[in-house]
């Protein structure tokens, strides 16, 4: 066996502890950016006549804006999955993928896009220079919107309870609530998620251009 001199047993103690601080910190890092949320929408109390698709009158329409290169939207897609399969009722859903101004073709058209069009009755579209995000006021990815069909805003929120994490939260409960015809607060939950515009497509103003270098 060998000996270690107790200066050298110092060090490696105090390596050890370094690390364990360091793995500490990275760790709270990670979680503390796994709950943060983005800005809420700024959605118009009433569906607005700059939208590209026609309100179904007939029915709510369900609204999703996603970065299609955004990890965290992929848990986000897979609640909207589960929330349109427990759903009875009829409801029009629109999944808008942002573009932006100097993207080459095919761009928006990855994995999360495929995924989304794999939902049934899901409708899925690309979002030049995110114009319809700007329409609904939608800045990070994930933003879901429900419209009844009188055209009123019912929800505005996040439909996961933390960036790329699955499993039941609030948005999915209260909206599997309303589309079922109950009416429940909140109206409005969090959203995680990466922002939607690119720097060439963003609003002066806005909160992700403020965070602009």
């Amino acid at each position: 066996m060998i000996a270690t001199r107790p200066g050298t047993r110092l060090l490696i103690v105090a390596g050890l502890a370094a690390w364990l601080l360091a793995v500490g910190a990275g760790l709270s890092m990670l979680w503390a950016y796994a709950g943060t949320p983005g800005p809420p929408a700024t959605a118009a109390a009433t569906w607005p006549a700059a939208a590209s698709v026609a309100r179904d009158t007939r029915t709510p329409v369900v609204l999703l804006f996603l970065h299609p290169h955004c990890p965290c939207s992929r848990a986000t897609v897979g609640e909207l999955a589960r929330l349109l399969a427990g759903t009875q009722a009829p409801v029009a859903t629109y999944a808008f993928f942002y573009r932006p101004a100097d993207a080459e073709a095919g761009w928006e058209r990855t994995d999360l896009w495929d995924s989304a069009l794999a939902i049934p009755g899901v409708h899925v579209m690309s979002d030049e220079r995110g114009a319809q995000a700007r329409t609904f006021g939608a800045f990070v990815s994930g933003q879901t919107l429900l419209y009844s069909a009188s055209g009123s805003l019912l929800f505005s929120g996040g439909i996961t309870g933390a960036r790329g994490h699955e499993g039941d939260n609030p948005g999915r409960a209260v909206l599997t609530a309303m589309l079922a015809g109950q009416r429940t607060a909140p109206t409005q939950t969090p959203v995680f998620g990466c922002y939607l515009h690119g720097e060439a497509d963003l609003i002066p103003g806005s909160p992700a251009s403020q965070e602009q270098p």
